[in-house]
């Protein structure tokens, strides 16, 4: 999917099934405002928002390659934290929980436990709950993150208001955030409230 046409179509195609326009952004991995210019506007109306298309089915689609990307994630943490002067063994934060943002951060962020044989929960952001006061939340099924060292995963970063709030409600809920990986960095955001950013690649548009 690369045309701005098949873009329209595809995110009218979602709102149709039922998806909100926060979950057609997660799903397309754009912005809410590209997302709603989407919705509303058809070719050459109006002009449409800058954003990225990121389209990584290819390697999500097949668990062999998702393993190998989460674990160059994971390495990414690590090499990060390496590079600072005079690193030590000490030095080196190893998260005791990783927590995966709903939804495409999950299956990466389950990997990651998996390798670095450590308990695993999930973030469901507020922008995917019901209701007239929505909030975020960690699922009660899996890992409690008070007192945890976590490592927080997501796919893309947009806008980074979903790594904020998850943030957020970890400070908020006695836990303590080591750091964020992601493979796409849209933004160039290098922290987050003091919270390094670990990124795989960094996008940037060329106008």
């Amino acid at each position: 999917m690369s045309s701005l046409k098949e873009l329209i179509t595809k995110a009218k195609l979602l709102h149709s099934e039922g998806h909100n326009p926060s979950q057609i952004a997660d799903e397309l991995s754009l912005s809410m405002e590209t997302v709603t210019w989407l919705l509303t506007q058809q070719k050459g109306r109006t002009e449409a928002p800058k954003d990225v298309h990121i389209d990584w089915t290819a390697v999500s689609a097949h668990a062999d390659m998702l393993s190998e990307i989460s674990h160059m994630m994971l390495m990414r943490y690590y090499y990060t934290q390496l590079k600072r002067e005079n690193p030590s063994e000490d030095s080196v934060v190893k998260p005791t929980v990783i927590i995966g943002i709903a939804q495409s951060g999950i299956p990466l962020a389950t990997l990651m436990a998996a390798e670095e044989e450590c308990m695993l929960t999930m973030y469901h952001p507020k922008k995917h709950a019901f209701g007239e006061n929505p909030v975020g939340s960690v699922s009660g099924c899996f890992a409690p993150v008070t007192g945890e060292q976590c490592l927080i995963v997501d796919d893309v970063i947009t806008s980074g208001n979903t790594i904020t709030e998850t943030v957020k409600y970890l400070r908020g809920h006695g836990a303590i955030p080591v750091g964020i990986c992601v493979l796409f960095d849209k933004q160039g955001i290098r922290e987050v409230d003091g919270i390094p950013v670990h990124s795989l690649f960094k996008i940037s548009r060329i106008d």
